[in-house]
């Protein structure tokens, strides 16, 4: 008996259109990564149930909520909701929440997938490059609209760094580990146009926090003004680079970022892998997953001030830390395991991806998105936080320069990661939810020097 993505393709006609170059050129480093977690689903028993709504449904059910290895942890989502709606300890609602958005992550990469098959890999390579990032993106406005804006710098910047850093660093040093006889070799094309993406990135936080040392004003608030103008129009400036990196990836220069394919037990090519669910169950499933991501981001957003009193955290320790580490657990965890297969070009494909699409396209997103709300957020990331991410994108760049691999790298990027966290574990910032407030403080801490004089 058919499946029911090929009842769909046999009725729509739309497979046999698809040329196999077409059917394997969307699997991107992000998809390869996310399909080490997946599992195969056993259609025998469902293929029994008489009526055919509802053996597709069930079929539906078992592919997207059941073909995980994470599927436990979708156990955690009606946990959280249950726990919010009896008002339960706001720290277990959080607790809750990110557990179960671990494996929505893996999902939606999933069915970006699933769809991309069906669409060919320009359209696919879009939609992942819209969606590969989607619960960093949904927490951050979320966060914006409740003004706390320190929620979201810290959690942006904190997804860069785990990329860079825990992801990077843990996959050169397993892979280094697990292949000590052998050496790691990988394409540095990939890895230059990233280095290059964030370095520019880089820049641009740069800029706003040096505008404001180099200028000793009285005029707080004209400062502020300025610094957030200049931030708006280096993220409008960022939107197009990174335009211009997806023309790159997708059209002019796709060879760089063809993710490597296992080939079949016979060593003739790429083993055929046909879609399995239907075009428009795929967005149904897209949609849903992503309303339920927005649901428990608002949970996590909501009570993550309890959670810091509750447990001792700061919040920019759980914003920066533990919020990128649970929100991506199931891509990093597929970076790994192709680290130990020795495709090192997968696992920099995931972290060096990751980040420069944080850096060039969340971020400044979410300040045009803050900009459109009336919410004035800029690009300074303060000192300590902005000097983090560029020790690491140097350090980074470094290890990757000559195009060879060992544990040795992996270890110095991990220790640069607990280096840092240890640092921001003892800082405890205050949470300025609103800019406003700053520029009103600066404003009179201004006004009370003026009549100490």
């Amino acid at each position: 008996m058919a499946s029911n993505a090929e009842t769909w393709l046999l009725e729509n006609g739309n497979l046999k259109c698809l040329s196999k170059e077409m059917r394997h050129g969307v699997r991107t480093a992000h998809n390869m990564s996310s399909s080490s977690l997946r599992k195969k689903s056993e259609i025998a028993l469902v293929s029994k149930v008489p009526y055919r709504f509802v053996r597709d449904f069930l079929a539906n059910l078992q592919e997207v909520i059941l073909g995980t290895k994470l599927s436990v942890l979708f156990l955690a989502i009606p946990f959280a909701i249950a726990a919010q709606c009896n008002h339960f300890g706001r720290p277990w609602v959080f607790a809750l929440s990110l557990l179960g958005l671990t494996p929505l992550a893996e999902r939606v990469s999933f069915l970006t997938e699933q769809i991309a098959m069906y669409t060919g890999p320009t359209v696919g390579g879009l939609l992942n490059a819209t969606c590969g990032n989607a619960t960093e993106l949904i927490i951050a406005i979320l966060a914006l609209v409740q003004h706390k804006v320190d929620v979201v710098k810290y959690s942006l910047l904190g997804s860069v760094l785990s990329n860079l850093l825990l992801v990077l660093g843990t996959s050169l040093f397993c892979g280094g580990l697990a292949n000590v006889t052998k050496e790691q070799k990988f394409d540095r094309k990939q890895s230059d146009v990233n280095s290059m993406l964030l370095l520019l990135g880089l820049l641009c936080h740069l800029l706003p926090l040096m505008l404001k040392y180099s200028r000793n004003s009285s005029d707080v608030f004209a400062l502020e003004t300025t610094v957030v103008s200049l931030s708006r129009v280096s993220c409008i400036l960022m939107l197009i680079a990174y335009l211009a990196y997806l023309v790159f990836q997708l059209w002019t220069h796709r060879q760089f970022f063809e993710a490597q394919e296992d080939e079949d037990e016979d060593g003739d090519g790429i083993a055929e892998e046909k879609p399995v669910i239907g075009f428009w169950s795929g967005f149904a499933w897209l949609a849903g997953m992503t309303g339920v991501i927005a649901l428990l981001s608002e949970y996590v957003v909501a009570t993550i001030e309890a959670a810091s009193d509750t447990w001792g955290l700061s919040v920019s320790f759980i914003s920066l830390i533990l919020l990128p580490i649970v929100g991506n657990a199931a891509e990093h965890a597929g970076a790994i395991i192709f680290a130990f297969k020795n495709k090192l070009d997968i696992s920099l494909g995931v972290a060096l991806g990751s980040a420069s699409q944080i850096s060039m396209f969340v971020v400044p997103l979410t300040v045009i998105v803050a900009w459109i709300i009336g919410i004035n957020m800029d690009l300074d990331f303060n000192l300590l936080e902005t000097g983090s991410l560029a020790l690491s994108i140097i350090i980074t760049a470094f290890a990757l320069q000559d195009g060879t691999s060992h544990y040795m790298k992996g270890l110095v990027l991990l220790l640069c990661y607990v280096v840092i966290g240890a640092c921001f574990f003892v800082s405890r910032s205050p949470l300025n939810q609103d800019p406003a407030n700053v520029v009103d403080l600066g404003m009179k801490s201004s006004a009370h020097g003026i009549l100490r004089v």
